[in-house]
């Protein structure tokens, strides 16, 4: 079966219920993975970013979370990171406020974190406290960062969603859903979730999440304004005037004989 490819425009990328295409493949896997998106939470995941060398690029990524409440109003949130790759893998990921929507202005900086996968040296940066907390990570296997999703569990449905183009970028979508029966939903009754992946093998990155649950709502998150070319360098230093902390555990005392 020959393959529908559709155009994404940035409207209709932030619109709830993105468009899925008719077409079936199996999903495309010449590269990493990201992680399976956690869902709503007090502190709002935007794009993992897969710490890979050879393809650099810097980008926005739009999070717009939109809850209908029980007395029947809507409560939508909105927020724009910056995230950043370089050409060796580095990268650059960072939390920004959750505004309401229609507020005009960079919401505030409530963290980052730079992470070079050749030293496995991380760094989380505080701005409040300015404090940069520093780690090297242990070596790992084919269960790091950048591995193939976790295989779906018997209770997740999956389905192809085909292809889409967003600004010349070539997506994969993947629908992930499951029943959460009513015993253990807290509501009462069967919830229905899902979430849809829309991946860029050539950038290695979910360039669209959606997530919905009527528990907590519907949230998107988008990358946009994609420039790939070798970010700004500074991404990736801990600024001026921050404490730096290491953080890195001891190493383990060889055994005893």
């Amino acid at each position: 079966m020959k393959m529908t490819v559709r155009r994404l425009s940035l409207a209709t990328l932030l619109l709830w219920g993105v468009c899925a295409s008719a077409g079936r493949s199996q999903m495309a896997t010449e590269r990493p993975v990201p992680r399976d998106y956690r869902g709503l939470d007090v502190q709002v995941d935007g794009i993992f970013v897969t710490p890979i060398a050879g393809a650099p690029f810097t980008a926005k990524v739009q999070i717009v979370s939109h809850q209908k409440l029980a007395d029947g109003t809507e409560h939508v949130v909105t927020t724009s990171n910056t995230v950043a790759r370089s050409n060796t893998g580095r990268i650059y990921n960072e939390r920004r406020q959750l505004l309401p929507r229609g507020y005009h202005g960079e919401p505030r900086l409530l963290s980052s974190h730079i992470y070079d996968p050749n030293t496995r040296v991380s760094v989380f940066l505080n701005p409040a406290t300015r404090i940069a907390r520093e780690q090297v990570l242990e070596a790992r296997g084919p269960s790091s960062p950048t591995s193939r999703r976790v295989p779906t569990t018997p209770d997740v449905v999956e389905s192809d969603l085909g292809v889409q183009l967003l600004d010349g970028v070539e997506l994969h979508g993947l629908r992930k859903s499951r029943t959460i029966p009513a015993a253990v939903s807290g509501t009462g009754k069967n919830v229905d979730v899902e979430d849809d992946y829309w991946y860029s093998t050539d950038l290695a990155l979910d360039m669209i999440i959606r997530h919905s649950d009527s528990r907590s709502g519907e949230q998107m998150v988008a990358v946009t304004e994609v420039k790939r070319t070798e970010p700004d360098a500074t991404l990736f230093a801990v600024p001026p005037g921050y404490k730096l902390v290491d953080e890195t555990p001891p190493p383990q005392e060889a055994s005893r004989q």
